[in-house]
C-alpha cells in the first residue's frame, strides 16, 4: 500500500493504494523479510495527515512488522534465512555519533524511521539492516507481537521514563494500544501501585476498569488523590494541560507520542516543580528488553485482524475511535 501525499483523512477515506512495486534487494548488512503482519499505529495518521510527513512520495508506511528472512545481504553474520523477526520505528542510526555511542541513538541526526525515512510494512517485502531487527520470542503469535513493536515497547519506554515506585500511584491518559499494555506491565513489576486512567469515552473507561485500573473517570475528572506519575499516551496536547493539576509536587509527566496533533506545548509551561518528559523516538534496547518482559508475563494485546486491502478502512476506524486494542494487518500481502 503506498501513500501518494498529505491528505485528510476525515476527507479523503482513500489515502493508501495498492500497487506493484519492485521486490528490494538486501545491501550489505541488509536482509530482505517477507512480512507476515503489520500494525496500524498513530503514526500512520500522523503521517498521511502532515504533522509528520515522509521523507518522500510515494511510501509504503508500517512500522509494526513480522515476518521472515527470506535473502542475506554481503556480510550478515547472525540470522539466516527462515528466521522470524520484528521490525520497528527505528530502522537505523549512524552507530558512529556522540548519541549512539552514549546510548542515545534515538537522538541520532541520522536516525531512520521505518514507513517513515525509508519504506514500511504495508508490502509484501521490505529490507532492514541486520542489526536492526529483533528475535520474537517464541510464546507470541505474529499478530500478538506486532503490537508490542510499537505500543508495547513506547510504554514501556514511558514507564522507565516515569522512574515510578511500587506503590506509588499512577495515573493514565486515554486507553488505546499503549495504555492497556501499560497497565498490565505496572500489574506486574508494581503490583502494589493503583492506577487511575483518564479517558474520554465511556467504552475506554469500562475497558480500563475491567483491565484492573481502581478508577476511570473523563478527562475533565479529578482522580481520587494525587498522582505520582502520568503516562500520557492520548494523541492531542489537551489532555497535557488538564492532567498536570493532577500530579503531586515533583512528579512526573511522561508524554507517550513521536507526535501529537495541534502541536502546542505551552501548555506543559510554568508548572514549577514537576517534570515533563518526551518520548524521543525508541532505542533497540527498549524493545529488545520489552520483548523479554512481554514473554515473560506473558503480556497478551487486544488486537483485531483487517486485511491489508482494507487498510484505508482500519485507519479512519482508528482515527475515529472505532477499534478496540491494536489494528493488525494480515495477509494476503502483496495482492
Amino acid at each position: 500500500m503506498l501513500l501518494d501525499r498529505v491528505t485528510d483523512l476525515s476527507l479523503n477515506k482513500n489515502p493508501l493504494r495498492l500497487a506493484e512495486i519492485p521486490t528490494p534487494v538486501p545491501k550489505a548488512g541488509e536482509v530482505l523479510v517477507r512480512t507476515s503482519v503489520c500494525g496500524i499505529s498513530d503514526t500512520e495518521l500522523d503521517e498521511i495527515e502532515g504533522r509528520l510527513p515522509p521523507a518522500f512520495f510515494p511510501i509504503v508506511p508500517g512500522h509494526q512488522i513480522v515476518g521472515e528472512v527470506v535473502e542475506l545481504g554481503p556480510r550478515v553474520r547472525a540470522l539466516k534465512t527462515g528466521d522470524r523477526v520484528g521490525i520497528a520505528w527505528i530502522f537505523s542510526a549512524c552507530g558512529r555519533c556522540d548519541f549512539c555511542l552514549n546510548g542515545h541513538e534515538n537522538l541520532c541526526a541520522a536516525f531512520q524511521a521505518t514507513g517513515q525515512d525509508v519504506n514500511g510494512g504495508y508490502a509484501e517485502y521490505i529490507t532492514v539492516p541486520e542489526a536492526f531487527t529483533f528475535r520474537i520470542p517464541p510464546v507470541f503469535k505474529d499478530a500478538e507481537a506486532a503490537p508490542l513493536l510499537c505500543a508495547g515497547a513506547l510504554g514501556y519506554r514511558s514507564l522507565r521514563l516515569s522512574h515510578l515506585q511500587n506503590g506509588q500511584p499512577l495515573g493514565l491518559t486515554g486507553f488505546g494500544a499503549a495504555a492497556h499494555l501499560v497497565l498490565n506491565m505496572v500489574k506486574y513489576l508494581f503490583p502494589s501501585t493503583r492506577v487511575y486512567v483518564l479517558a474520554n469515552t465511556e467504552q475506554e473507561q469500562r475497558r480500563a476498569l475491567e483491565y484492573g485500573a481502581v478508577w476511570a473517570g473523563n478527562l475533565r475528572d479529578t482522580p481520587p488523590q494525587k498522582l505520582d506519575a502520568i503516562i500520557d499516551t492520548a494523541p492531542f496536547w489537551k489532555p497535557v494541560s488538564k492532567v498536570l493539576r493532577h500530579l503531586n509536587t515533583g512528579g512526573q509527566l511522561v508524554v507517550n507520542s513521536i507526535q501529537k496533533e495541534n502541536g502546542q506545548s505551552q501548555a506543559m509551561l510554568s508548572r514549577p516543580q514537576k517534570v515533563v518528559r518526551h518520548v524521543a523516538n525508541l532505542l533497540r534496547r527498549d524493545v529488545q528488553d520489552f520483548l523479554q518482559l512481554a514473554a515473560t508475563i506473558p503480556l497478551r494485546p487486544d488486537y483485531e485482524e483487517y486485511p491489508l486491502e482494507s487498510a484505508n478502512r482500519a485507519l479512519l476506524e482508528l482515527k475515529t475511535g472505532q477499534t478496540k486494542g491494536a489494528i493488525v494487518l494480515v495477509p494476503p500481502f502483496g495482492a
